[in-house]
């Protein structure tokens, strides 16, 4: 048996570790509150650590409960707040988590099993956060909005409110938080979050809007080599000439859409320094040069070019009827671009205009049918505007007229085909062919400005491949709007073969400028006496106009036309 004087003595070893403790931890309040709480504890239950070996439970059980278990570790040599990325914005990695162990049917669990979120990680710091992982987790966003209001952590077991397991549950205090939460996404996301979520823009305060594009300036261009560089050493095992540089460049030029921006979309072009690497590999080459650059690229569009192919095919076999050759009365190839997955292709439509005495409306046959949208439904309108104001200012507009896109099975919307269709309108009209071996591009608005439009690039590529494919015949080409010139990125295929006078893009400011060249006629424009010259496209146009509204005036009863 063990006498009173050595029990005392072991509880006094066992209180006096408390007094080991550095005092700076026992200034703080909660903590000194703990403390004192384990030595009464030691001393209420000194029996447990006294009993005879045969009968004394096993020491780490016994010290379990007295055991901390601290949340986080952090070393001095951290210096400065820390800076946490949440890549798995769930609830449970946000605030943290009460794991359970199985045991006889049921769930166990004690304060050794709470385990610290990317929240507690990140508290006194910054927690970086993507928008569109944490809106896709469920309910992480509202529980993200609770903790940053009431500024604390509270960690929940998932057990609570299970009505199917048994299961031991706690409830852990909450936990003060101090942190700067920076959430980044696309652009539009974070605008929409914004309009449809009041709470977004009271709990963050400062926005930033990062551009995707830089202008190409010299300056510029030699930064962006030393980027290049800098992606090359950590992606690449092998440098690039400056050749290659060149190339990059003229490729970010391209995926801006613009030739003077260059795009800062630096997984891009880490991929594609990594891919010409490779090449530059299979050549047992020690330097990446502009020839795997271009190599890559190609690699990169033919691995997923099967869609657009397929629809060339459909257009080479003639099964979907574009001429690229002769002429023909109210008839035009429009362009439009295609997006299939991550790669944006042009292909070219033919657009057909059928005219007749009428009332005055320009029917969109897509619009009818529901397949055209907003965008391409006010193109029209915009159209019908232009005619009554150009040819008809002083008499009814007595014109009955009809748009499609034929051969299209799927909606259309966007007004870039919008001058196609008023060339090919001009033509039923005046009754004038226009060449089907040039392609048109371009919006129109009411005084018959040709306006810029997007996807040029892919679009003059199109109809190039198309031409291309019949045989290039030294009269092909496209026609552009001006504002578009400065966004011209072509492949050097297109260049090679517009430099050596086989294939041709021209540039319009003004539907005048295009009708003149598609129909091989002046547009003509109104002489001292207000009218257009004899033998003009716009002469015939009105003159037509005239005559419908003339017959118009002939029928007593207009609702019989």
């Amino acid at each position: 048996m063990k006498s009173e004087g050595t029990g005392n003595k072991r509880q006094t070893r066992n209180t006096r570790a408390l007094e080991d403790i550095p005092s700076q931890f026992l200034e703080v309040p909660a903590v000194a509150r703990h403390l004192d709480a384990i030595r009464a504890d030691l001393i209420a239950n000194a029996h447990v650590f006294l009993g005879e070996p045969e009968d004394a439970p096993p020491l780490d059980l016994a010290m379990n409960r007295y055991r901390a278990n601290p949340l986080l570790r952090s070393t001095e040599s951290d210096g400065g707040a820390p800076v946490v990325y949440a890549d798995a914005p769930e609830i449970g990695f946000l605030l943290g988590r009460i794991e359970h162990i199985p045991h006889m049917g049921a769930l166990l669990t004690d304060f050794t099993q709470i385990k610290a979120g990317e929240l507690h990680r990140a508290n006194g710091g910054y927690l970086l956060i993507d928008a569109e992982r944490v809106l896709a987790s469920p309910m992480a966003w509202g529980t993200l909005k609770r903790c940053l209001r009431a500024r604390e952590i509270v960690i929940a077991s998932p057990m609570q409110g299970s009505s199917t397991l048994t299961a031991v549950v706690l409830e852990p205090e909450p936990v003060p938080l101090d942190v700067k939460v920076i959430m980044f996404g696309e652009r539009e996301l974070l605008f929409n979050l914004a309009a449809l979520d009041p709470d977004f823009s009271e709990l963050f305060k400062v926005a930033a809007d990062f551009d995707d594009v830089m202008p190409r300036t010299s300056e510029n261009e030699h930064l962006f080599c030393g980027l290049i560089a800098g992606i090359a050493r950590n992606e690449a095992e092998r440098p690039l000439t400056a050749a290659a540089c060149c190339a990059v460049i003229e490729r970010a030029a391209r995926l801006a859409g613009d030739a003077e921006r260059l795009t800062l979309r630096i997984g891009w072009l880490a991929d594609l320094v990594r891919e010409a690497d490779h090449w530059a590999g299979a050549e047992a080459s020690k330097l990446i040069d502009a020839r795997h650059i271009r190599r890559t690229v190609g690699e990169q569009t033919r691995r997923v070019d099967l869609v657009r192919e397929r629809l060339q095919e459909q257009i080479t076999r003639e099964t979907v009827m574009i001429a690229t050759d002769g002429t023909a009365i109210g008839q035009i190839n429009g362009l439009a671009v295609l997006q299939a997955g991550n790669i944006a292709f042009g292909r070219p439509s033919l657009i057909t205009a059928r005219v007749r005495m009428g009332r005055g409306h320009v029917v969109d046959i897509e619009r009818e049918v529901a397949l055209g949208g907003p965008t391409h439904s006010k193109g029209v309108l915009i159209l019908a505007g232009f005619l009554a104001a150009r040819y008809a200012p002083d008499v009814p507009m007595s014109l009955a007229a009809t748009l499609v896109f034929e051969q299209s099975y799927g909606g259309i919307d966007g007004d870039s085909a919008s001058s196609a269709e008023l060339y090919a309108l001009l033509s039923a009209l005046a009754q004038l062919p226009l060449r089907q071996d040039v392609a048109v591009t371009g919006s129109v608005n009411q005084m018959g400005k040709v306006q810029a439009i997007g996807g040029v690039n892919e679009k003059v590529e199109g109809f190039f491949d198309i031409c291309a494919a019949r045989g290039l015949t030294g009269n092909q080409g496209v026609l552009i709007p001006v504002a578009n010139i400065k966004h011209l990125m072509l492949r050097s295929d297109v260049v090679e073969a517009c430099g050596a006078g086989r294939f041709h893009v021209y540039a319009v400011s003004h539907i005048d400028e295009g009708i003149a060249l598609l129909a091989g006629r002046s547009a003509g424009a109104r002489g001292s006496d207000g009218a257009f010259p004899t033998g003009s496209v716009n002469r015939l146009v009105e003159d037509r106009l005239a005559g419908f509204a003339e017959m118009r005036r002939k029928f007593t009863n207009p609702e019989a036309l």
